[in-house]
């Protein structure tokens, strides 16, 4: 069966239309709540969000959706997503609940769940619940509703997990830090994280107004972070998006470091402190050069489906703990259950530290591939698998390019478009090898 609401991570949309509206997120929220009550009597739920207005709208109607079914509501207020996670298993909750879309812009809102272990479900449980989406309500009576209360300081609690995940033995003295929340819901978190850790910190994106998330500030804008840090002379620069769980990292130079690099920086450091790193977890967009680096020093690598909940199924499948994509989701699973951008910094800030070397020097010898990407818009009905063109111009690339680039297809989760992708050493090469792909999409 195929989702008909779920996507790659959770529900999401504009407000105000389906399926981003109070009447459905109640509706969301009561079939979740029947699925939760098959295995418990008496489930309790966390709600946490970021700083679109539209949360308090979304907020409330999950809590009447939850307290409905006869659950019971815990209230986190403003907290990062992996914020959400954690918090979900440390106080022994039966699911938790984000209100985010993540990097998108305000006037989208979505809804995600994390397990009672902090962890992305499963597509058999979204599908449980869209089944109880069809299915007609049972409101609980008056004596078996829901209740909700709010946890007290649960920034605070996030904040110390945080700080947990970074060698006791080290510290962030001396080091100046610019910090990008996207005015989103690490706005509170973010900067005192690093300021406890001992870093000298300053701010951008960390004053919300419900309207201004990511609005040209954080980790899908970080031009706005590069300017900073080369402003005021910073060390770093991280850059997080609106619900925290991707990281983007700018050094002394303004130079911009993506998620694989940051991967790639994640697993030396554990190679060069002693530590057995038998293999590392990309996705298909992940860039070749990483992967090539990671195998000159006998690690292996594996590329999932893009999407970090993929990422996460296959480093669990295969016992593994470091994997991300290069957009900035980073997933070191002996540190938290799910990915976070806050954590993933302090791993990087780590390495640095640990080496007392510079992110350009940790990461000599990789020079990323010039990657080509053209977004194909398909006409109604048209089925890019069954064009002849376009797979013998596939695999003539591939020929071509002999083991020194990639070609990818992958149709968009979203739109009727088909991401046609290219990597090689060379720029024009890729570039070319794209457009090839491209007009023989079209002529399909």
């Amino acid at each position: 069966m195929s989702r008909r609401y779920f996507g790659t991570d959770g529900i999401r949309g504009t407000v105000g239309e389906p399926p981003i509206t109070p009447d459905f997120v109640l509706r969301l929220a009561h079939a979740v709540g029947r699925v939760l009550k098959r295995t418990e009597e008496r489930p309790t739920v966390l709600i946490g969000k970021d700083t679109r207005i539209s949360g308090y709208m979304l907020e409330s109607a999950l809590e009447s959706g939850f307290n409905s079914a006869g659950v019971d509501v815990v209230l986190l207020g403003p907290l990062p997503t992996p914020g959400v996670a954690y918090l979900t298993k440390a106080q022994r909750a039966s699911l938790g609940v984000v209100i985010s879309a993540s990097h998108n812009p305000f006037p989208d809102n979505g809804i995600k769940f994390f397990s009672a272990q902090g962890t992305k479900l499963p597509d058999e449980w979204e599908l449980d619940v869209e089944a109880a989406l069809e299915q007609p309500p049972q409101w609980a009576d008056s004596a078996t509703l829901g209740k909700t209360r709010r946890l007290e300081d649960a920034a605070g609690r996030y904040i110390e997990f945080c700080k947990s995940t970074f060698a006791h033995e080290l510290t962030l003295k001396g080091m100046k830090i610019a910090v990008d929340a996207a005015h989103g819901a690490a706005y509170h978190i973010a900067p005192k994280v690093f300021h406890e850790l001992g870093a000298e910190v300053f701010c951008l994106g960390c004053s919300p107004d419900g309207l201004n998330i990511n609005d040209r500030v954080g980790a899908t804008h970080p031009e706005a972070l590069v300017s900073a840090v080369r402003a005021n002379r910073a060390d770093f620069g991280i850059a997080l998006d609106g619900d925290a769980d991707r990281l983007q990292v700018v050094d002394a130079d303004g130079r911009l470091f993506n998620g694989d690099e940051l991967l790639y920086v994640m697993v030396m450091d554990r190679i060069q402190h002693g530590e057995r790193v038998p293999g590392a977890v990309g996705t298909l967009m992940t860039n070749m050069a990483v992967e090539l680096a990671l195998k000159a020093k006998d690690v292996e690598f594996v590329r999932a489906k893009v999407g970090d909940r993929y990422v996460l199924e296959e480093l669990e499948k295969r016992g593994w703990l470091l994997g991300g994509e290069g957009s900035g989701h980073l997933l070191c699973l002996d540190k938290h259950t799910t990915g976070d951008g806050l954590i993933s910094a302090l791993q990087v800030l780590k390495a640095c530290a640990r080496s007392g070397k510079s992110l350009a020097q940790l990461l000599e010898g990789v020079t990323l591939f010039p990657q080509s990407l053209i977004n194909v818009r398909l006409a109604a009905g048209q089925d890019w698998k069954k064009n002849t063109r376009l797979s013998s111009e596939c695999e003539a690339l591939r020929k071509e390019l002999d083991g020194s680039g990639r070609v990818l297809i992958r149709a968009s989760g979203t739109e009727p478009v088909l991401r046609v992708m290219v990597e090689a050493r060379e720029e024009q090469v890729a570039r070319q090898a794209a457009e090839r792909l491209a007009d023989a999409v079209r002529a399909g």
